[in-house]
């Protein structure tokens, strides 16, 4: 996958926006993000629950992985070279629904 697809794909989702985060390029709904580019590793960093990134883990270690760093974080690690666009498709959009799922509990709360 290239980082140009992703790109088409990600801002197909409703309210996408590019912006940057560590000074990559990375996609934002709301203000929070859903993905970012990993150049340095090949990889594309997208959000997801940790529960569900274990499953995809074990399921497919050569494609998704995690480092130290994302581990106390809903975020898994997706390797360019090996995913395939229908999978990536399906990460992007859950990514976007927990993140509009995220900004809705967040507007419920402050209009308490």
């Amino acid at each position: 996958m290239t980082f140009e697809a992703i790109r088409k794909m990600a801002l197909e989702l409703d309210n996408v926006e590019e912006a940057k985060s560590y000074g990559t390029p990375a996609f934002k709904v709301g203000g929070a993000m859903i993905a970012r580019l990993r150049d340095d590793i090949g990889a594309l960093v997208v959000r997801m629950s940790i529960e569900d990134r274990q499953e995809l883990i074990e399921a497919d270690p050569e494609t998704y992985f995690i480092t130290d760093h994302y581990l106390e974080y809903p975020y898994i690690l997706v390797k360019l070279a090996r995913v395939t666009p229908d999978a990536m498709r399906d990460l992007l959009r859950g990514a976007w629904r927990s993140a509009a799922a995220e900004k809705k509990k967040g507007k419920a709360k402050t209009r308490r």
